[in-house]
């Protein structure tokens, strides 16, 4: 039935998210792109996260789990989860957000239709009517990099071979880790481009920003740095 989709990788780390990863799996587990592999990653949860993992691997076998014996951080769990994806593309999907049900498949067809080696959509914030990215979205993602990731982490597909290129998620970046990657890509000459429309909701409450914004800020401040310094 699917012989002539590519294989999407679905990854999601997951620590300590009880309340949230159900609802985000489903969100995977409903999408109109059938052909999926869902890699997900417990980082040590000391919570029932173990258990609804468990329950949702039951109910698909396109779900696969993986177990940190201690928390790792999102960093390392997001790059052991690479090494396992078989999918011609990789998606990301954060635990506590929620995919639309289009969302893959409205991504792999733009990625091929522009011939993108990435991919990321608009988000609504959970519980309001806001978009992001607002205003950046009109700039080239080249130039916002000199000041923020107008990239939504969740919303990111790659091809596979991305990763071949440019390597791995830089593990010294325990925040930012996306925004990083981001600038490699672009110093690699990667085609990336953010879809239009707005495919995924995004929490913005009690996340890893919101609980870890000083040090998110000082390792988004040594990528911007980075990428300034061998920019002029």
């Amino acid at each position: 039935m699917h012989s002539n989709q590519d294989l999407v990788s679905v990854i999601m780390s997951v620590y300590n998210d009880e309340e949230n990863i159900g609802n985000a799996i489903k969100s995977i587990l409903n999408q109109t792109y059938k052909n999926l592999e869902i890699l997900i990653i417990d980082d040590g949860s000391t919570d029932n996260s173990k258990n609804v993992l468990k329950f949702y691997e039951k109910k698909d076998k396109r779900i696969i789990l993986l177990k940190n014996d201690i928390n790792l951080g999102l960093t390392k769990s997001l790059n052991i989860l690479i090494e396992k994806a078989n999918g011609t593309y990789i998606a990301r999907q954060d635990s506590d957000d929620i995919s639309k049900t289009n969302r893959i498949e409205k991504q792999i067809t733009f990625m091929k239709s522009h011939d993108l080696d990435a991919c990321s959509s608009k988000a609504l914030i959970k519980g309001s009517n806001k978009v992001i990215p607002r205003y950046s979205y009109y700039f080239p993602i080249s130039f916002v990099l000199r000041y923020k990731n107008p990239v939504i982490h969740g919303t990111l597909i790659l091809k596979s071979n991305v990763f071949e290129k440019i390597g791995k998620y830089d593990e010294e970046y325990v925040f930012s880790q996306d925004y990083e990657l981001m600038i490699r890509l672009q110093k690699k000459n990667l085609n990336m481009k953010i879809y239009k429309e707005k495919l995924y909701i995004l929490n913005m409450e009690d996340n890893i920003s919101s609980k870890h914004k000083v040090s998110q800020e000082e390792f988004a401040r040594k990528a911007r740095l980075q990428y300034l310094n061998k920019n002029v």
